[in-house]
């Protein structure tokens, strides 16, 4: 049933994994800025005094990258249990700074034993057409971008990327164990640094929805015209072209999952959530398990249907669930993705 749901919406054969990455940054997010030449960071110890009853340390860390003549600083939170480690760890890609969060219960993440880097993602560039600020004011001239170059949400790929060059020296964090995620538009963010980045074990992406983890073509809700007349700024200027014309895309966004392989993907969708498209984000892992069955791993393992609330399937290399509820990063998200990561371990 859902390989004929894919082959009835027209969703092409995966690629070679350079080759999809290739094409999802030239048409889709713009081409990931380049690596910083020096990465420099001040730590501010016990930034939340007596945090967590003492169990974690809260420090603020900020990074100073320099880009040629150029430097960007941009602060984020760590989090580590102060128990043996090294400690599993999460970077979060937040909508706000703020430690806990609505999006991120912080204690309940440090009590399972991960530590959590978070950033806010206005800290790094703002979410509007301005690419006067922060690291898009760095890139781009005048704010002034070729129709190619990133877009924010790689802008904020890339800071997260840079956080993990922090964390690979802080020898209290398993790098070995290291999960890049995100809720919405940084769930699209979170998939999309996960694929591009293999030092990410896991890539969680939290009702991404359109042009995150959700197939395209016959989505229901947001579209493609939508959301690139909408949030331009997010995306490539060569992602506009494709706007009602889905059916013409050489690619679909499980090209996305597939070049997470051979490491875990995984796709949290919310019942009540059709403009992200619970089916259509379910879809795309199904779309993207080959990628993994050519290496000899299991991708999606679930049964031949669409999904319904309460389905969890953790057995292959690439997770989902979809919860009851609506677009929302709540506890049950966090303690599912936690569950399959420690199944993985």
């Amino acid at each position: 049933m859902l390989k004929q749901i894919l082959a009835d919406r027209g969703v092409p054969a995966l690629l070679p994994r350079a080759e999809m990455l290739e094409i999802m940054q030239r048409e889709v997010y713009g081409y990931l800025p380049p690596k910083p030449d020096t990465l420099e960071w001040t730590v501010q110890e016990k930034y939340i005094p007596n945090f967590c009853a003492g169990k974690v340390t809260s420090q603020r860390v900020e990074l100073t990258a320099k880009l040629g003549e150029k430097s960007f600083t941009f602060p984020f939170v760590a989090v580590i249990p102060v128990s043996d480690g090294p400690h599993p760890f999460f970077i979060h890609i937040n909508f706000r700074p703020d430690v806990p969060d609505r999006y991120m219960p912080t204690e309940e993440i440090t009590d399972n034993g991960f530590a959590v880097l978070s950033f806010c993602y206005n800290d790094v560039t703002t979410d509007n057409n301005d690419f006067t600020d922060g690291l898009a004011g760095v890139l781009y001239e005048n704010g002034e971008r070729g129709d190619r170059d990133a877009g924010k949400i790689a802008m904020w790929a890339w800071a997260a990327q840079r956080v993990l060059d922090y964390a690979e020296q802080e020898p209290r964090l398993d790098k070995t164990c290291v999960t890049v995620c995100g809720h919405s538009r940084l769930g699209k963010t979170a998939l999309f640094c996960g694929a591009t980045d293999d030092r990410f074990t896991f890539a969680y992406s939290n009702d991404s929805g359109c042009s995150g983890a959700a197939i395209t073509r016959d989505k229901v809700g947001e579209t493609v015209e939508v959301i690139s007349r909408v949030f331009p700024h997010w995306f490539s200027k060569s992602y506009r072209q494709y706007a009602n014309r889905e059916h013409e895309m050489p690619f679909d966004q499980h090209f996305l999952i597939a070049s997470v392989a051979p490491r875990y993907a995984y796709v949290a969708s919310a019942w009540e959530d059709s403009w992200a498209d619970p089916a259509s984000e379910m879809l795309s892992c199904v779309a993207a398990s080959p990628a993994y069955e050519v290496l000899g791993l299991d991708g999606l393992i679930c049964e031949d249907r669409l999904p319904v609330s309460g389905d969890r399937w953790h057995a292959g290399n690439v997770g989902y669930h979809l919860r009851a509820g609506e677009h929302y990063f709540g506890r049950e998200d966090w303690n599912t993705v936690m569950d399959f990561i420690r199944s993985k371990r």
